[in-house]
């Protein structure tokens, strides 16, 4: 599949950055082989969670405020949302600075797992992506966002 339409969005940075953490929290072998094994290059799981709040609050508000800025529709505002919400949950109980294992085991994670595919998958398929694809580093997402 192509690349992601960069035009296609208003906020396709934001969005960009979005699904790029969707992706990671969703992939339970990115997990192991990134996270796991302190692999460069990737985050660490509170980056991911940083990445999907930090310029679109959804930690304050609902995901349904950016359709049609970075969200293509309802649908997919919600399915954001519910990934948001899970991940934040486990992320105030074991802490921002906790280590990956601690996520990883925490009771709601998979949960949070499936509902971060859920939305992963429906955002890159409507990018005509392959959600399936391996996640891309941070150095990608970075030159990505900076093209123009």
């Amino acid at each position: 599949m192509g690349v992601m339409p960069l035009t296609d969005m208003p906020w396709w940075r934001w969005r960009t950055n979005v699904r790029s953490a969707l992706h990671m929290l969703s992939d339970p072998v990115f997990h192991h082989e990134c996270w796991l094994a302190g692999r460069e290059g990737y985050g660490d799981v509170t980056d991911a969670v940083y990445r999907l709040v930090e310029d679109t609050w959804l930690d304050n508000w609902s995901a349904e405020k950016y359709v049609g800025t970075m969200f293509r529709d309802s649908a997919e505002a919600a399915a954001v949302d519910a990934a948001a919400l899970r991940v934040l949950r486990i992320m105030h109980q074991v802490g921002a600075d906790a280590p990956v294992s601690a996520y990883l085991e925490h009771h709601g994670w998979p949960e949070a797992v499936h509902a971060a595919r859920e939305a992963h998958v429906m955002l890159a398929t409507n990018d005509g992506e392959d959600p399936d694809i391996p996640p891309r580093s941070l150095d990608v997402i970075r030159i990505m966002t900076r093209a123009a």
